[in-house]
């Protein structure tokens, strides 16, 4: 498979594992945390703009992987770049998120 590929795959990963937080505090009711709020991804916008947000990074992310290479599911490097990819954007965002939301 092209280098590109699993490059596509990766970052798939990561707007799956963006999505989540977004997706989930919209639909809880809950303000967050996005680049469309003042200061960007700072300030917190409405659970409607999250749930959009959200869905978007999934949409993104299904795109990237099944119209870039061959994904094939199973246990492959496919699904460890993919996976790599929500690790390192779980890991991340746990980190950025916790000090936004607690103040520093």
């Amino acid at each position: 498979m092209l280098w590109y590929a699993y490059l596509a795959y990766f970052g798939a990963g990561l707007l799956l594992a963006n999505g989540i937080p977004h997706f989930i505090n919209g639909i809880s009711g809950r303000r967050f945390q996005n680049p469309f709020a003042s200061p960007p991804g700072v300030g917190e916008s409405s659970p409607f703009v999250n749930v959009l947000w959200g869905t978007v990074n999934f949409a993104i992310g299904y795109v990237l992987i099944f119209a870039v290479g061959d994904f094939d599911l199973g246990m492959t490097r496919d699904i460890l770049m993919v996976s790599l990819g929500a690790f390192i954007a779980a890991v991340g965002l746990s980190w950025y998120f916790g000090r936004i939301r607690s103040g520093g």
